[in-house]
């Protein structure tokens, strides 16, 4: 989704959260990533300050006062870790993992397909559901090359096995990957 994306024409606006929405975030975080909760501190603590930067695709991206991509939002709310913050916590997120085959399209930023999670070297958990944030990892290697979002339960990846499982969002190599620090002055 930001392979070809340019912060210089696609960037709406940002600002500085409030408190209360800093609190929000801190809620929202550990509501859709229960198994990060323990570390939420060391990622937003209580008095951080999060900078918002709207984009025109209809996400946001927050990040910490130093400029660190921390997540980007959808219009949804639903929350995206960035790629570097996964390879810190690779426990946050549920996995899959795709065959070898798949990993140069969705390092070019293409959906993950369902015969790349049900052939030999991919693998998803069986109670994965529809709308859920997942680290996309791959057969043979140890970090998390992309983040997504399933757009089909395991059952139904299984059962139809043809057409797009899990929707790309952030990927190694893409711009929000690119810029390891953002111009967070507000």
């Amino acid at each position: 989704m930001f392979k070809k994306f340019d912060p210089s024409e696609q960037v709406s606006g940002q600002a500085q959260l409030k408190s209360s929405a800093t609190r929000a975030l801190r809620a929202a975080v550990c509501t859709q990533m229960p198994l990060f909760e323990p570390y939420v501190d060391d990622v937003v603590s209580k008095k951080a300050r999060i900078i918002q930067i709207r984009l025109h695709n209809y996400f946001q991206v927050l990040c910490d006062d130093t400029g660190r991509v921390l997540f980007l939002q959808d219009r949804e709310g639903r929350l995206y870790p960035a790629l570097r913050l996964v390879h810190e916590y690779p426990f946050m997120l549920p996995t899959v993992q795709v065959d070898r085959g798949a990993i140069r399209h969705v390092l070019r930023g293409a959906d993950i397909m369902c015969p790349g999670l049900t052939s030999a070297g991919g693998s998803m958990p069986p109670d994965l559901a529809a709308g859920q944030v997942v680290a996309v990892m791959a057969e043979g290697k140890a970090r998390a090359l992309a983040v997504g979002k399933t757009l089909l339960s395991c059952a139904q990846v299984r059962d139809t096995n043809h057409g797009v499982a899990i929707e790309n969002v952030h990927v190694l190599g893409d711009e929000i990957w690119k810029r390891e620090r953002w111009n967070a002055s507000v």
